[in-house]
């Protein structure tokens, strides 16, 4: 499993093995600038010293384009994201980036349906009211957090793509307990 550094839930791992069954890549862009000094003549006159910055790993990186899957992380996780997209964009390392979230509450709505329908057939003794996943967190990744970051215009001009799982992206299997 590549994303076996970190814990990642089951939706989220496998997004990532399908975009690494494509050739994407779990992979940490660092970015090295060196400045080089010219008189008003073109000659070079002089270097200053490299200024290293490590990064981070993204979760799949392929052709320039770098692709989070933010599923139930903190939602400061989509802060660090699009600021870096900007810098690696603005230092011309990336072409632009992608995140994959949830749409939170549409999907806590399909869920409540779908635990409601589940629960109709099970005993009456055994039914539990409580979803089996807690989608009322308001502190974790989802798209009306990182459409909030993107009108705020925290990644400047670096293209970014926001996909969010909602009712439409379900397959319509019916939930089990197995």
């Amino acid at each position: 499993m590549a994303q076996g550094w970190r814990q990642q839930g089951r939706h989220a791992e496998q997004i990532d093995n399908a975009f690494h069954e494509k050739g994407w890549r779990e992979t940490r862009l660092d970015l090295s600038t060196k400045g080089l000094l010219f008189s008003k003549d073109g000659e070079k006159i002089g270097e200053l010293p490299e200024v290293y910055q490590e990064g981070y790993l993204v979760d799949n990186f392929k052709n320039r384009v770098v692709l989070d899957v933010e599923w139930n992380a903190k939602d400061g996780n989509l802060d660090r994201d699009l600021a870096s997209y900007r810098s690696w964009y603005e230092a011309g390392v990336i072409s632009a980036g992608v995140i994959i979230t949830k749409d939170r509450r549409p999907l806590l709505e399909l869920a409540r349906k779908l635990w409601g329908d589940y629960q109709d057939t099970i005993p009456e003794g055994e039914r539990v009211k409580k979803l089996p996943i807690d989608l009322t967190t308001s502190t974790v990744t989802a798209f009306d957090k990182a459409q909030m970051r993107v009108r705020r215009g925290i990644m400047g001009p670096c293209p970014v793509l926001i996909v969010a799982a909602n009712q439409s992206t379900w397959d319509g299997t019916p939930y089990t307990s197995s």
